[in-house]
């Protein structure tokens, strides 16, 4: 009887229909006995929820909860896989904590500095003839976009990408990918205030990473990405001093052209 009763009880704790942490645990389970592998296909919702003991409703919620955490992905008309490839985080929660927390710019560049300087080395070390190769678009792609800011903003965060996953260590390559991913929600609003001599700028660094991460030289890779990421701080630093001059002088409403104006005028200036 006692045990009957402990049963009813667990039973009536998760629910009639279980929940969706038993859907999470039971993918898990799978992909840790090896069951489950990367590019593998999951069994289908019915016969899932017969495995768990769940409803289909549920199944479909545990399957959401996994798809917020990178872990499987749907294909419309084809089924839900694990994905195939290097594991990539989702940037809600760390959206989150930035609107929660009010994360600065200067902490943002602090965790790409921490990550990115030390992925460059190490995909300088480690980057495939084909990863190479990818870096190599993306910086050609980086040149070829400069008239277009918001294009070359997507090619910029591509490279990082490129460079992460040449380092071949997952870890650093789902955090640097989840950081990137935030990076890009925070510029694209911005980007099309860079002048052309600012776009030419980062593109000219962006080659100097790629090559030394083509000639296998991971002191440059570092120096060279450590240099890119200060320049980029400090021309943002220079671009969030010239966003609260214009909030104090609200008079004029064309402050957002008259700064674009003038940074372009400071760049050709520029010896």
């Amino acid at each position: 009887m006692g045990n009957g009763n402990e049963e009813r009880q667990r039973v009536r704790a998760r629910g009639p229909e279980g929940s969706t942490g038993q859907v999470v645990s039971h993918v898990r389970s799978l992909i840790e006995s090896g069951s489950l592998r990367p590019g593998d296909r999951l069994p289908a919702e019915r016969n899932l929820a017969v495995e768990i003991g769940v409803s289909r409703p549920t199944v479909r919620a545990g399957l959401r909860a996994l798809a917020a955490m990178g872990v499987v992905q749907s294909r419309h008309g084809s089924g839900t896989y694990i994905p195939d490839g290097p594991p990539t985080l989702g940037s809600e929660p760390l959206r989150f904590l930035a609107a929660l927390h009010g994360l600065t710019r200067e902490e943002m560049f602090e965790a790409r500095r921490i990550l990115e300087v030390g992925t460059a080395g190490l995909a300088a070390e480690r980057a495939t003839a084909e990863q190479i190769a990818t870096i190599a678009e993306e910086v050609a792609d980086l040149f070829a976009s400069m008239e277009d800011p918001q294009a070359f903003l997507v090619h910029d965060v591509k490279f990082h990408q490129a460079v992460a996953i040449a380092s071949s260590n997952p870890i650093v390559t789902a955090l640097a990918g989840m950081v990137a991913e935030l990076y890009y929600a925070h510029r694209r609003e911005t980007a099309s205030l860079a002048t052309d001599r600012n776009l030419r700028d980062a593109a000219e660094m962006h080659r100097r990473i790629y090559q030394a991460i083509r000639v296998r030289d991971p002191e440059a890779a570092r120096q060279s990405m450590a240099e890119h990421l200060a320049h980029s701080r400090a021309f943002q630093a220079e671009e969030a001093a010239e966003e609260r001059a214009g909030a104090r002088n609200p008079a004029s409403e064309s402050a957002p052209a008259n700064r674009t104006k003038g940074r372009a005028a400071r760049a050709r200036s520029a010896p």
